[in-house]
C-alpha cells in the first residue's frame, strides 16, 4: 500500500503562490492518477485537481481554474500542486489522494474514486 505525505503549506498573503507537494512511498504510484482537494472549517471537501497516471491529463476545480496547476514527476514518486493569485477563500486543509484505478485515462471529482489519502497540509491566505 502507498503512503502518501503532502508539504509545503503555510500562510501566505492574498495575491501570493504556494508549492504543494505529495510525496509516495510504499510502492510507486506511477500507473495511478493522482488527486487533489481541500477542506476548509465548517464545511465539506471540495475537489481542486487530478491528473492522470502519465500527466498526459488534467482537471481542474472551478474555483481554482486558471489559478492552480498541477504536475507530477513519476521518477521522484511526488505530486505538485503550484497555487498561484491566492484568495482567503482558498484557505483549508489540503489533501492528496491514489485514484483507485490503475492506468486509467480518465479523472474523477468525486472522492470515491480516490484512495490512500494523505494526512493534509494546511494552507492558510491571509487578506
Amino acid at each position: 500500500q502507498v503512503q502518501l505525505v503532502e508539504s509545503g503549506g503555510g500562510l501566505v498573503q492574498a495575491g501570493g503562490s504556494l508549492r504543494l507537494s505529495c510525496a509516495a512511498s510504499g510502492r510507486t504510484f506511477n500507473s495511478y492518477g493522482m488527486g487533489w482537494f481541500r477542506q476548509a472549517p465548517g464545511k465539506e471537501r471540495e475537489f481542486v485537481a487530478a491528473i492522470t497516471w502519465n500527466g498526459g491529463s488534467t482537471y481542474y476545480g472551478d474555483s481554482v481554474k486558471g489559478r492552480f496547476t498541477t504536475s507530477r514527476d513519476n521518477a521522484k514518486n511526488t505530486v505538485y500542486l503550484q497555487m498561484n493569485s491566492l484568495k482567503p477563500e482558498d484557505t483549508a486543509v489540503y489533501y492528496c489522494a491514489e485514484d483507485r484505478r490503475p492506468l486509467s485515462a480518465l479523472l474523477s471529482v468525486s472522492e470515491s474514486a480516490y484512495t490512500n489519502w494523505g494526512q493534509g497540509t494546511q494552507v492558510t491566505v491571509s487578506s
